[in-house]
């Protein structure tokens, strides 16, 4: 199949893309900076530059083109506003599909958007569920919640910088998903009927409270965390004042996430059924204990290594001391 994945240079894009490879698709990738996307042609996907706020630069790269699979989101330090990328621009893509006769759309929305009307990107991509349902396209919509990868730089980092983890006072438990399986079921709805026209939740194999995430951190790097709380008082004003500036209205709106946090309530699904519609196997979906066991493993070999290699360079300059 022909496929076109919009957003292939970001965390979750270039997973698909990856994975739309290895299972014999043929790949094109829509994006903004083809500098940036030299690594997606190494790995054979052909590259065209598009952006979906540019309706005009879409028609071109949708020629020949079978299914797409849209990955594209704003990033909190864009230029551009939540609002022109994941609403204006994710409608220009819709519609310029649809006049492409292409049928065949995977989109990737948050679980239970519907539920948070005061949070701006899950007001757009419930308003971008409703208005893809009524676009006439084959689409798959994909809920998500949370991806392994962000918790990296959120909980494993500090704790081996020694330097505070910041949550907030109470913290929803969360059942994140590594991106490689999120990867893994965006490909296959391309090949499963079942999946068309249908809005389905992909979770990770449990949902964890923040706490919980920490704890399995200090046990995996030997180290205590230093934990921090953030009243969600102080997370409410500190979204007023950046929405006082427009560079940094991305950050506020991604401020705004913490209510959702706050709720109390689990971002968290059932997937028996969808694992079987999928015709996936459960045992092979990444549990957080592993991810992060690779990650920690990974990083602790290495800090052993580089701490051998300064001894050593150390045992050796006193050698040098000693003989001058």
């Amino acid at each position: 199949m022909r496929v076109l994945v919009v957003g292939g240079t970001g965390t979750l894009g270039r997973q698909i893309v990856r994975r739309a490879l290895d299972q014999g698709h043929s790949v094109r990738c829509l994006v903004r900076n083809l500098q940036r996307a030299t690594f997606l042609k190494e790995w054979g996907a052909e590259v065209v530059y598009g952006n979906i706020c540019k309706p005009e630069t879409l028609p071109s790269a949708l020629v020949d083109i079978d299914a797409v699979i849209d990955a594209a989101t704003a990033r909190a330090t864009d230029s551009l506003s939540i609002a022109k990328v994941d609403w204006t621009g994710k409608v220009n893509l819709i519609q310029a599909v649809k006049s492409a006769g292409i049928e065949r759309y995977i989109f990737f929305s948050i679980l239970r958007a519907e539920e948070y009307p005061n949070v701006p990107l899950m007001q757009i991509k419930h308003y971008t569920e409703l208005f893809l349902a009524e676009s006439g396209l084959n689409y798959t919509i994909l809920q998500l919640c949370g991806f392994m990868q962000g918790l990296i730089g959120q909980y494993a980092i500090p704790i081996l910088d020694n330097q505070p983890i910041w949550i907030t006072g109470e913290s929803a438990p969360i059942a994140y998903i590594d991106t490689q399986d999120v990867a893994k079921f965006a490909v296959r709805a391309l090949e499963v009927p079942a999946t068309e026209k249908q809005t389905l939740p992909i979770v990770g194999t449990r949902a964890w409270r923040a706490e919980e995430i920490i704890k399995l951190c200090e046990q995996l790097s030997s180290r205590e965390s230093k934990i921090s709380r953030v009243p969600l008082g102080l997370l409410r004003f500190m979204r007023r004042f950046t929405r006082v500036f427009q560079w940094t209205y991305n950050i506020s709106d991604r401020l705004a996430f913490a209510e959702v946090l706050a709720s109390g309530k689990p971002l968290d699904a059932p997937m028996k059924e969808v694992y079987e519609t999928f015709g996936l196997d459960p045992k092979e979906t990444t549990t957080l204990e592993s991810y992060l066991q690779e990650y920690f493993g990974r990083i602790m070999k290495k800090l052993k290594e580089l701490d051998y290699q300064q001894n050593k360079a150390k045992k050796s300059k006193k050698k040098k001391d000693f003989f001058f």
